[in-house]
């Protein structure tokens, strides 16, 4: 019997071997693969690193922790970390958090955070807190990109000017061509018509947001890390256009996040979008572990 289970064993090793399994596969721009190492020597020579995510995947949010550490130690500490699941009006508690001012049931408490905060950020938080690093709450208030999305951008001329503070400088401008936005209007449907471009306007507030949030806490000589949505800044479009909008010197770099339906994790680019390779892409398994 024993000899039976040791022979089911190895066999059941040997099928797994055979099919090189791997959780992740890195490629660059020229979509030629490369290993961490080397994403992340290069990564270090930029001024902004827009890591996308799809955001329930946990190998995605593992790897933006390793990624972070890494880079942190290429960097030698000088970096700056920020994050859109974090909203301007929750900046005075997240920092509270980082400088042990309140613990986390009380940012947790005081604050609303994602639903699977505990799993996927807070191992980011934590590594900015136990490193003194700076971590930005870039985000549009969440309420005000619904405003927009349900009365046009002229419902922000109602807000008071505190809450202002909490969005982008108005008036921002939107290129409803900018990539990424024609996608969303497409999707809307072909009668959508004003609708379709509340909605975009919606997405741009939060994009002109971050950006700017991520211009105001940059310093020349770190490297700002963002955390955001793969669809804010794939293709070079979201919160990459309205960086280079506003300074187009800037060297920044965008992490794409694609998934394969094989243990293979070749690209498969996406058939019914345009698809721009970016600096580096990293490709999942659809049957990667989820947190939600």
């Amino acid at each position: 019997m024993k000899k039976v289970i040791l022979a089911f064993m190895f066999a059941a090793i040997s099928v797994v071997n055979a099919q090189d399994l791997k959780n992740y596969q890195i490629y660059n721009q020229k979509e030629d693969k490369v290993n961490f190492d080397k994403m992340i020597k290069e990564l270090s020579s930029y001024d902004i690193v827009l890591f996308g995510e799809h955001h329930n995947d946990a190998i995605n949010h593992w790897l933006q922790l390793q990624t972070t550490k890494a880079l942190y130690k290429a960097k030698d500490g000088k970096i700056i970390l920020g994050a859109e699941m974090f909203e301007r009006h929750q900046q005075k508690d997240l920092t509270d958090y980082l400088k042990n001012k309140i613990e986390d049931k009380d940012l947790q408490t005081k604050t609303t955070l994602w639903k699977n905060y505990s799993t996927d950020y807070k191992p980011l938080v934590d590594f900015a807190k136990e490193n003194k690093i700076s971590f930005i709450a870039t985000n549009v208030t969440r309420k005000f990109a619904s405003y927009i999305s349900k009365n046009g951008l002229s419902s922000l001329d109602t807000i008071s000017n505190d809450d202002k503070k909490n969005i982008v400088k108005l008036p921002f401008d939107i290129d409803y061509n900018a990539p990424g936005y024609p996608e969303m209007i497409k999707m809307m449907g072909e009668h959508a018509g004003l609708k379709a471009k509340q909605f975009v306007a919606a997405q741009a507030v939060k994009d002109a947001t971050m950006a700017e949030s991520i211009l105001s806490s940059y310093r020349v000589g770190e490297l700002f890390i963002h955390f955001n949505g793969d669809y804010h800044s794939k293709n070079y479009g979201g919160i990459y256009w309205y960086l280079k909008h506003t300074n187009p010197n800037l060297r920044i770099a965008v992490i794409e996040i694609l998934e394969a339906s094989d243990n293979k994790l070749n690209i498969e680019k996406p058939k019914e979008e345009s698809f721009t390779p970016t600096e580096f892409i990293i490709v999942l398994p659809k049957d990667s572990p989820k947190s939600y």
